[in-house]
């Protein structure tokens, strides 16, 4: 069992790094970095301090690794900030690996958020033995053009600033993964919602529980061989999540990966998956397909499986709590989260 963190509260401080891509702290994106603490401020009533390497900029994160590494372990040791969220994504968290101290992780449970290759820095939480959280981040969800989106704004109650069960998850009623440039002159154009389909049951009839664990695909495949991949028994009963990213991904590359997954004999012990929609929805017939190829091929056709959920690489987005006990419903397409994810 993960230990999960204590929750948020109006007035709590909340420390913003960058894990991954040094974007934040370019000139001519700080106003979206801005843009999004403002949202936390003035939307979730908190206050934000920014770590102190999180806006030296992309060439300078990018060559020391070790500084994004200390703005994490800073975050976690300093008992006055109790959440962390990642300013955005990028491609190489798994850098950091080398300069982790897992057992400041573990003595210091706070929440943890982000998406995309954040999910490198989840994956050390859960080596530590935290429940850390797949969801919005700075620049993308709480920087939304003109306001973050509701249901975007409703998750972040609803998973982080209460204690209750989360219960059912619902589909957004509308979607965008429009690219509209993050420049200043389009800080109050609205991005073109498009009306979102309901879940899809890929293939399953029943109805079953398990213990989220997952991410980016992609970003996954960094993992796989280090220390902070999950030991083999941690994928019994469990609800795999995944998601692709912005770079889209060929269909070829999802049937690879998934075949991994099944010779790791991981999809034999988990319990039912969850997949994301993917970016702009390209693909989506294609995904679909190679899914289910390899369920095929390794006689998993029984496997519960929804597909389209909103949550990675698409906005709005759900935040899903790593380690929460979570339910597939195949007759009813349904997904919830089963208890609470902060205590």
């Amino acid at each position: 069992m993960l230990v999960k963190p204590a929750k948020l509260n109006p007035g709590d401080k909340v420390a913003t790094i960058s894990p991954s891509w040094g974007g934040a702290g370019e000139p001519e994106l700080r106003w979206r970095y801005e843009q999004g603490v403002e949202r936390l401020c003035d939307v979730f009533g908190l206050e934000v301090i920014a770590m102190p390497n999180s806006l030296k900029g992309a060439k300078y994160l990018y060559e020391h690794p070790e500084a994004r590494a200390e703005d994490l372990m800073a975050a976690f040791r300093d008992d006055s900030i109790k959440g962390i969220i990642a300013n955005i994504g990028g491609s190489e968290s798994i850098r950091l690996l080398s300069y982790i101290d897992f057992d400041v992780i573990k003595a210091n449970p706070k929440i943890f958020m982000g998406y995309s290759d954040v999910t490198i820095p989840h994956l050390f939480c859960h080596k530590a033995g935290l429940s850390s959280f797949y969801g919005p981040a700075i620049m993308t969800d709480f920087a939304e053009n003109v306001e973050m989106l509701p249901y975007t704004v409703d998750m972040v109650k609803r998973v982080l600033f209460s204690d209750d069960a989360i219960g059912e998850i619902k589909p957004a009623g509308e979607w965008t993964s429009e690219r509209l440039e993050w420049d200043i002159k389009n800080k109050y154009i609205r991005r073109t919602m498009k009306t979102n389909q309901k879940y899809e049951v890929l293939q399953g009839s029943v109805t079953v529980q398990g213990r989220l664990i997952g991410g980016c695909m992609g970003v996954l495949e960094f993992a796989k061989g280090t220390v902070i991949w999950p030991d083999e028994n941690y994928w019994e009963d469990s609800i795999l999540f995944f998601e692709t990213s912005e770079e889209k991904p060929p269909p070829e590359s999802i049937k690879r990966w998934l075949r991994n997954y099944a010779a790791q004999g991981i999809l034999h012990k988990t319990n039912g998956i969850i997949f994301g929609k993917p970016q702009d929805e390209t693909y989506y017939n294609e995904y679909r397909e190679a899914i289910e190829t390899v369920m095929k091929e390794y006689q998993l056709e029984d496997l519960p499986i929804l597909y389209n959920l909103n949550f990675g690489h698409t906005e709005p987005k759900m935040i899903l709590p790593y380690g929460a006990m979570a339910e597939v419903d195949c007759n009813k397409g349904k997904f919830s989260i089963l208890e609470n994810g902060v205590v």
